[in-house]
């Protein structure tokens, strides 16, 4: 599994133009790509491509993040549960749950993080 890499200085896609998801991120060999749809101060979306055998290692978050395959299949491991997820499928990882994602063949996603809601914790 390989550290992320960000496409072209990661900015965000041009807003107020229509899009097909799956096609904002190409699949690169051997690299997890990631471009960004939005950043703010409460959240970030981004679209992630994975080529064959690339995941990404165990992570904890502080933040809710909803996961959403757009194209292919991929395992989501959430406190070393096993759920596999295929094109449409969706999971919300809770904040702090251990995390990973393993491939099942090339794969991409939607990535959105929810930062606000937790400034009591």
């Amino acid at each position: 599994m390989l550290p992320l890499s960000n496409e072209k200085g990661n900015s965000e896609v041009e807003k107020a133009k229509v899009y097909i998801t799956v096609e904002i991120i190409e699949y690169i060999p051997n690299s997890v790509v990631i471009k960004t749809i939005l950043r703010k101060s409460t959240g970030n979306i981004s679209v992630m491509s994975f080529d064959s055998g690339e995941g990404l290692t165990e992570k904890k978050t502080p933040f809710d993040t909803f996961i959403q395959l757009i194209d292919g299949e991929a395992e989501i491991v959430i406190d070393g549960k096993s759920h596999v997820l295929k094109t449409g499928g969706a999971i919300v990882i809770p904040a702090h749950s251990a995390n990973c994602i393993k491939p099942n063949g090339r794969f991409k996603l939607i990535q959105t993080i929810i930062k606000s809601g937790y400034d009591q914790i």
